[in-house]
């Protein structure tokens, strides 16, 4: 019986589209992906075992090892309208252009009285050299007023996603009495909850937690 002769294909496999696939994808991720944000200076918060995930926007206060804090506008849709309304009202005499120029700052570490002349330098402060926003007393507490801010922005939005953005984070070896003015800035603008960032480590083995986990709904 004869044999049949299969015929011969070319093995050559034509990549271009799966290149053209390949690019349009790493182009896609590229432009998608959001940066994690700046952060002001290193510190190292405490411990825990909570693992949940903070929110992209967030209002981020950092307190230092050295006592000084920090203020992160994470929210780029709200950031602008922010600054404006503490120009306003805590009369800054910012013009339109040092209100955009502000608004490019990753961060906020300064006193309100110094804001108008950081924003005619031709280089930014170096965040080391930042003496960080006052906060040593009741009396001089600008994250007050900071809040007030915020709160008066996202007025008559949902409290509740608000709250959830209200994020604090504090070096282990800072001391109690800057947190302690910190939460009496959230508390004299009627913000009862917000939340700490911690580095997540594993639940102990044999800890009540580890031997009765959360159940998931």
């Amino acid at each position: 019986m004869p044999k049949v002769k299969l015929p011969r294909k070319s093995t050559i496999v034509d990549m271009t589209a799966m290149c053209d696939v390949a690019f349009l994808l790493l182009s896609f991720f590229i432009l998608a992906t959001k940066q994690k944000p700046q952060e002001v200076l290193s510190v190292t918060p405490p411990n825990s075992i909570s693992a949940k995930a903070a929110p992209d926007k967030s209002i981020l206060i950092t307190m230092t090892k050295d006592g000084r804090a920090f203020l992160t506008l994470g929210d780029d849709t709200k950031k602008s309208a922010i600054l404006e309304n503490i120009n306003l009202t805590k009369g800054l005499n910012l013009t339109p252009a040092e209100l955009a120029k502000w608004n490019k700052d990753e961060f906020i570490g300064l006193p309100l009285n110094q804001i108008k002349g950081s924003l005619t330098l031709k280089t930014p402060i170096p965040p080391s050299k930042l003496p960080g926003i006052p906060i040593q007393d009741s009396a001089t507490n600008e994250m007050v007023d900071w809040l007030a801010s915020v709160t008066n922005v996202y007025a008559g939005g949902d409290q509740a996603k608000l709250q959830e953005m209200l994020l604090v984070k504090g070096d282990n070896q800072a001391l109690y009495p800057v947190f302690k003015n910190i939460k009496l800035a959230f508390k004299k603008n009627q913000l009862f909850k917000f939340r700490i960032v911690t580095n997540g480590e594993a639940v102990p083995v044999g800890s009540e937690l580890y031997l009765n986990p959360p159940v998931k709904k």
